[in-house]
């Protein structure tokens, strides 16, 4: 099982991650994108990249607007390096072909 990271902990790995926030629960983010079908392909983009490091967010999707909620289950839904690692990881998608 994954151990819960500390507020402070989790606040300090969001430095540098734009638009990503923690709230004392989970970390999350928006995106907004063009129109429905950019957030279709964002969505599935976030899909693939979750797939590679095994830990899936929850995702919104909201015509061109896609919420990314990310928590860690086995750890009691607590923020996790897995959380932190998927965030560094689905800031690199581009919002745009």
């Amino acid at each position: 099982m994954t151990s819960p990271l500390l507020p402070q902990q989790i606040r300090d790995a969001l430095v540098g991650l734009d638009g990503w926030e923690y709230d004392g629960v989970k970390v999350s983010k928006v995106f907004k994108l063009k129109d429905f079908p950019a957030a279709l392909v964002f969505t599935n983009r976030v899909g693939a990249v979750a797939e590679q490091l095994n830990h899936h967010p929850d995702i919104h999707l909201c015509w061109n607007v896609v919420t990314l909620v990310l928590t860690t289950h086995d750890a009691g839904v607590k923020v996790t390096a897995k959380d932190i690692a998927l965030a560094h990881a689905l800031q690199a998608i581009p919002l745009s072909d």
